[in-house]
């Protein structure tokens, strides 16, 4: 009896690690979207992004994972300014391999009040609801690091060395620790209403067609194809550091930079879906 109950318990817990993208609650994604959105904006250096630290921080903890910060200064045309990346991962005996990215800071604009609900805030809220979903599979969570990138936005006009700043740092000080990494998703700008992922044209060949086999697994391809051309943004140090990294964003999104980027503008049923095939390809693909 005690057998047939232990096999019955094995059975069930494989199902669950199986099944895990079906955790994924567009709902708990939106919510954490909202708190964000509701700090204001979050610029880097801000006491609003502070505060999206410390939030993010406790959320991830609250599910097991250490959260280390990475602080650095770094020179911008306003001068040298402070950068946080945040780094988690599941447990003290983790040995990630892959990597989940989102920025957390929205672009300053001074001549009007920018919330970045979609630019920063549903990709942030969409890998804290991740990392929540990650836990309930600890094996799993501990293969999977969180890099919560500071600076992604331009301090003025992007440029080679204006923007992508904590991704810059993060890729620099792999090569630097001899760390390995054997992929990574960037998520950015993945609420939109109108949802369409529009995987840059460098994408990683292999990674774009798992994802869309997980887009496909789960009925949801229409939702993904590829934008025109190519896309700078924080996978882009990675891929040149040698960790193939795919970006899943949404460009094509008019209220890009504007102070209408709002959480009206955001659907939970979109980070559900983001999630759920993002899920799907670190369980099915990613590791293996």
């Amino acid at each position: 009896m005690l057998r047939a109950l232990f096999v019955v318990l094995i059975a069930v817990r494989a199902t669950a690690a199986a099944n895990l993208w079906d955790e994924v609650s567009g709902d708990r994604a939106f919510g954490q979207v909202k708190y964000l959105v509701d700090l204001g904006p979050r610029p880097v250096g801000s006491a609003a992004l502070e505060k999206s630290r410390a939030y993010i921080e406790k959320e991830l903890r609250a599910n097991g994972w250490e959260v280390t910060r990475q602080t650095f200064t770094n020179s911008t045309p306003r001068g040298a300014m402070t950068f946080v990346n945040l780094i988690a991962r599941f447990g003290k005996k983790s040995s990630p391999s892959f990597l989940l990215c989102s920025h957390y800071d929205t672009k300053i604009f001074e001549t009007f009040t920018f919330v970045g609900a979609n630019d920063g805030g549903s990709s942030t809220g969409l890998l804290l609801e991740m990392g929540r979903v990650l836990a309930l599979h600890p094996a799993l969570a501990a293969k999977v690091e969180l890099v919560f990138f500071d600076g992604e936005e331009a301090v003025e006009e992007f440029s080679e060395t204006d923007g992508i700043y904590g991704s810059r740092y993060f890729a620099k000080s792999l090569g630097e620790s001899n760390t390995k990494f054997r992929g990574g998703i960037l998520f950015d700008m993945v609420g939109d209403r109108d949802l369409k992922i529009t995987l840059p044209l460098d994408s990683p060949r292999e990674m774009a067609q798992h994802i869309f086999a997980a887009a496909d697994a789960l009925k949801v391809r229409n939702h993904f194809t590829y934008f025109t051309g190519d896309v700078t943004d924080d996978h882009s140090p990675l891929n040149a550091a040698g960790v193939p990294t795919i970006d899943l964003i949404d460009f094509d999104y008019p209220p890009w930079h504007t102070a209408e980027d709002k959480i009206d503008k955001v659907s939970a049923d979109s980070l559900q879906i983001v999630g759920k095939v993002a899920t799907y390809y670190v369980s099915e693909f990613a590791l293996k």
